[in-house]
């Protein structure tokens, strides 16, 4: 049996958690041809397979499974020597890439970013904003927040917070129009909405939950050229109230009759959960839905005894 060094069991276990040589380069920070040739190294100085290649990427053997628990062991150990010398880890490096919606992106981006980067100066975040794209499953993604929790038992989620959407409409708009006073009258008013077969996430198809009859005129996959339009005096639009609320010329509509309650669910594969890394990065985002939840609900929306929500004075 040759050599081999710590760095070359890195280099394994990016790529046994991944299963992709792009996915593992970008984690080191390095090319996709040296974590190849790093792999290779180390299969021949054990004289072993490790890993088989595939269009999928690549899985590992059987012998390459026993050897995990021994590298991540390592991997433990060289974390703990660091952070008791240096008051760091590796644990908290590299590249960490998230897929959420774009609404939720957008608040991340204003509340948490400035936090983050204070809390992980040492982590590079890669923000996705197109979460229908991406697959936990194919390691696409680190962690996603969704709508929805995912049924299958390889993930694990958790509640972030809820939020609140209300219908809005530029005050422009509603300053030449007879007042909206009963859902029926809705109706008599064009709809912003999003795209139907674009739609990722069942909690966002609520236009029918507003009233079964509303027809949207303009749709858009993006909640921010719905909010465009919305400004511009095209019609209604359903916001959610943390970015209804930032915009003065916006106007609520049926504020004690229509709220719609969401949560977003904070998810990951199963086996990603204990690495260091996203465990320390949920455990941020976690917190941070219940240190701001509140701020991204209407205060007056409550729910009843029975699950449905209002909303009270």
């Amino acid at each position: 049996m040759g050599n081999f060094t710590w760095d070359d069991l890195q280099f394994f276990l990016a790529v046994a958690r991944s299963g992709q040589l792009s996915r593992a380069a970008r984690q080191l920070r390095t090319s996709h041809v040296t974590v190849s040739r790093r792999i290779d190294r180390l299969e021949a100085a054990l004289r072993m397979r490790l890993f088989e290649r595939n269009p999928r990427g690549y899985e590992l053997t059987p012998v390459g499974r026993r050897l995990i628990e021994t590298a991540e062991r390592m991997e433990a150990e060289t974390e703990r020597m660091q952070v008791e010398l240096l008051g760091d880890g590796p644990g908290q490096r590299g590249v960490l890439r998230m897929a959420v919606p774009e609404g939720f992106g957008s608040w991340f981006s204003r509340v948490l970013l400035g936090p983050f980067t204070e809390r992980f100066p040492n982590i590079a975040l890669e923000l996705i904003t197109l979460p229908q794209i991406m697959s936990l499953s194919r390691r696409e993604a680190d962690l996603t927040v969704t709508l929805d929790p995912p049924k299958a038992s390889t993930y694990h989620s958790e509640r972030i917070m809820d939020y609140t959407l209300h219908i809005y409409a530029a005050k422009s708009y509603l300053a030449q129009r007879p007042e909206i006073q009963t859902r029926d009258d809705l109706l008599k008013h064009p709809f912003i909405g999003y795209i139907e077969e674009m739609i990722f996430a069942p909690g966002l198809d609520y236009l029918g939950e507003v009233h079964p009859g509303i027809r949207a005129n303009f749709k858009s996959s993006s909640i921010f050229n719905q909010l465009a339009a919305t400004q511009n005096g095209l019609g209604l639009c359903v916001l959610p109230f943390y970015i209804g609320r930032r915009v003065p010329d916006l106007e609520m509509i049926l504020p004690q009759e229509v709220v719609l309650r969401r949560t977003y669910w904070l998810t990951c594969h199963r086996d990603v959960r204990p690495l260091p890394r996203e465990r320390s990065v949920m455990a941020f985002l976690l917190e941070a839905g219940r240190t701001h939840g509140r701020s991204i609900l209407n205060s007056g929306a409550t729910r009843k005894g029975d699950g449905s929500t209002t909303f009270v004075q």
